[in-house]
């Protein structure tokens, strides 16, 4: 009995042994990312207040934006979606918890046989009785009801790292729903601007038109008294009927633009009230960007990336443990008759108990290259966090020179439109006494119109850089 005992211990240090001599191949290594940044922003004072912090309904003051962007936060799919895969992640945290508790199962069963009488069963249950005097009974019942349990020992954390590994991903998804909701913001933002944008470029079109279409009749009044020629009639009418062209390709900006929000807002196409004429008078606070560190805090997507590298440095541990010995318990315990009379008789109670500790041996190819792609994949999502942070970095700085330089441009293409407005009144009147050239009352209007449009392209360029900053600092997903 003695010499049973030890020789059952020396195969279970000969197993630990051989487990620890597996893990020896198992070398972790893991890279941490490189998250100095900064200390201030390019053209930045350093100042620590940030747009960032300011919830998205105070920081767009339209109440026709807002309502966009609330049937959005409702309706719009794609955020539906994430939400769903955020559910899908949840309740992969609960089956992985699941996986390093004991399994236990209930069962009933039931059945019958009756073997051949010239076979070895048949011959044996032919003379054997099962109480004196009794055969056994052809044929012959078989009722059970019981408990097992079966239990993976998670002695190394394999599979509770799993578990904590699936739970940050859940997070990480929670954050990339974050991330996606100040896309979507900005997205709505952006095309909502661009649409008030072209009602002002339809009005100053329209306001052009009716210059120009006073410059015709002019024109031809002119040619009755032979004051001009129909080469100058031709021009001015060639030049009405170029304006009035380009209200066509402006209308199809305009509905492309309107069924982008209505699919951003997940309804289908209904108006979109705006205040357009009140666009070119928008004014900019001061926007403050904040420190670069506190890009860390407030960008759900590189959270989102902070939290996959944790995860990845627990799949790595987890793949490090399928080199170690496993245990595994077992147990049951139940009833076994061949008549359900006898069933829960003293002597038809059975139960059953096992452990086994085992080594991988002869497959750690497998095993080790599991664990070879764990840690390049927690290589890999080092790369992209540091990636990430550089993006984001490189985002602000980008819409904060945007931000300036359309600013200062607006305010040299207003003083350029307003001159440009002055020499188109003082053509015509030089025009209708004889004292300009035609040519130079076409090209005066054609300077203006072009002029006008671009301070409208630009005030459009300026409320989107106002928007991207807003995004880039990672603003929009904060709730209030």
């Amino acid at each position: 009995m003695n010499r049973n005992k030890y020789s059952l211990w020396k195969k279970v240090i000969f197993l630990i042994l051989l487990g620890a001599w597996g893990c020896k191949s198992a070398q972790v290594n893991f890279r941490e990312a490189n998250t100095k940044l900064p200390e201030e922003f390019i053209s930045a004072q350093g100042d620590t207040s940030n747009v960032a912090a300011v919830d998205w309904k105070s920081y767009f003051e339209d109440p026709y934006l807002i309502a966009l962007i609330d049937t959005a936060l409702l309706h719009n799919q794609e955020l539906n979606i994430v939400l769903q895969e955020i559910e899908i992640g949840k309740n992969e945290v609960l089956e992985k918890k699941g996986e390093y508790q004991p399994f236990v199962n209930l069962g009933v069963g039931t059945g019958a046989e009756k073997p051949g009488r010239f076979t070895r069963d048949g011959a044996v249950e032919h003379n054997l009785e099962i109480k004196e005097g009794k055969e056994f009974p052809e044929p012959l019942g078989d009722f059970f009801l019981g408990a097992s349990a079966s239990w993976e020992v998670d002695i190394w954390r394999k599979l509770r790292n799993a578990k904590d590994a699936a739970q940050l991903r859940y997070l990480a998804k929670t954050e990339g729903k974050n991330f996606l909701q100040t896309q979507l913001i900005g997205e709505i933002a952006t095309s909502y601007y661009e649409l008030m944008a072209l009602d002002n470029l339809l009005d100053i079109i329209n306001q052009n038109l009716a210059i120009q279409e006073d410059a015709l009749e002019k024109a031809r009044q002119l040619k009755e008294y032979a004051k001009a020629n129909q080469l100058a009639v031709n021009r001015f009418e060639a030049q009405l009927l170029n304006t009035r062209n380009q209200q066509y390709a402006i209308r199809q900006r305009m509905v492309e633009t309107e069924n982008r929000l209505y699919f951003l807002t997940g309804a289908y196409p209904t108006a979109i009230p705006r205040h357009s004429k009140n666009m070119m008078q928008i004014k900019l606070d001061s926007l403050q960007a904040g420190i670069p560190s506190q890009l860390l805090e407030n960008r759900p997507d590189i959270r989102q990336a902070e939290l996959e590298i944790a995860a990845a440095k627990l799949d790595v541990k987890s793949a490090k443990a399928n080199f170690y010995p496993q245990l595994d318990l077992r147990a049951g315990i139940g009833y076994q008759a061949f008549n359900p009379a006898y069933l829960f008789n003293p002597e038809s109670l059975i139960f059953n108990a096992a452990g086994d500790l085992m080594a991988p041996l002869i497959n750690r190819k497998a095993i080790q290259a599991q664990f070879n792609m764990a840690s390049a994949q927690q290589i890999q999502s080092v790369f992209a966090y540091e990636q990430t942070i550089l993006n984001a970095y490189t985002d602000v700085i980008n819409q904060m020179a945007k931000l300036e330089n359309y600013t200062n441009s607006f305010d040299t293409k207003s003083r350029e439109v307003e001159v440009l407005r002055q020499s188109v009144e003082v053509a015509n009147s030089l025009f209708q006494f004889a004292k300009a050239d035609y040519v130079e009352v076409l090209l005066t209007q054609e300077e203006a119109l072009d002029a006008e449009m671009e301070l409208v392209e630009i005030k459009l360029s300026q409320l989107q850089a106002k928007v991207e900053l807003y995004r880039a600092l990672g603003g929009g997903w904060q709730i209030n």
